[in-house]
């Protein structure tokens, strides 16, 4: 058992200070904590290299890192952070920090366990993702109106698949709803025309940080 914060560490792949690109947080100037692991292998993944690699680092070393860049909100992402049982810890540590924090996942581990003053952005991995399969539907019934469920979309394919869940599920009205196109494989003005013909009840988005800086490691 775990006695103290000192002797919680985790396997880092980076921490930078960057632009929210996605989420209701978007444009905020956020510290992105990315933890290293993935179990998933979507085919369209831009964080590869977060998959092996980094460097394990104590907790306090950590919140150091993340204080040093002076900014109001914190993001831990990956790779797969909850694949880290210690990603926990971490994301209570922050809180009690009073940083406010959200956490991405990908939506195939369990979700419960995490600090409720999280902010957790979920994804649902749609058919083109190649990982459909490893969804956790359970993570639906623990959601809350402070987190947010996204789906990324390859093709038409998956953008029926992701309005018949909406429907289905009922879930515009137990969280905000963000739909993103998969870059190089979806044209955004052709998902954006879809969601206004269906008068979908979601937000659209694209990569802020991919439109700034292009797919940089580290933005």
């Amino acid at each position: 058992m775990v006695s103290s914060a000192s002797q919680v560490s985790l396997k880092i792949s980076e921490i930078f200070f960057s632009l929210q690109g996605e989420t209701a947080r978007a444009g905020l100037p956020t510290v992105f904590v990315r933890l290293t692991g993935c179990p998933l292998r979507c085919v369209w993944c831009d964080t590869a290299y977060a998959f092996s690699g980094g460097e394990r680092m104590a907790l306090p070393k950590i919140l150091a890192e993340v204080a040093r860049h002076a900014a109001r909100w914190v993001c831990v992402t990956g790779g797969e952070p909850l694949a880290q049982k210690a990603c926990l810890p971490l994301l209570s540590a922050l809180c009690d920090a009073g940083y406010s924090v959200s956490l991405e996942t990908s939506g195939s581990l369990d979700i419960g366990g995490v600090d409720p003053r999280v902010s957790r952005i979920v994804d649902l991995k749609a058919p083109g993702s190649g990982e459909f399969d490893q969804n956790r539907w359970e993570n639906l019934a623990l959601l809350t109106p402070q987190d947010e469920l996204k789906f990324v979309l390859k093709d038409r394919a998956d953008y029926e698949w992701a309005r018949t869940t909406i429907s289905k599920y009922h879930l515009d009205a137990v969280c905000p709803l963000l739909i993103s196109p998969v870059q190089g494989d979806l044209e955004p003005t052709t998902l954006a025309e879809w969601i206004l013909a269906d008068h979908l009840p979601v937000r659209f988005q694209l990569q802020l940080h991919k439109l700034l800086w292009g797919n940089m490691q580290g933005k």
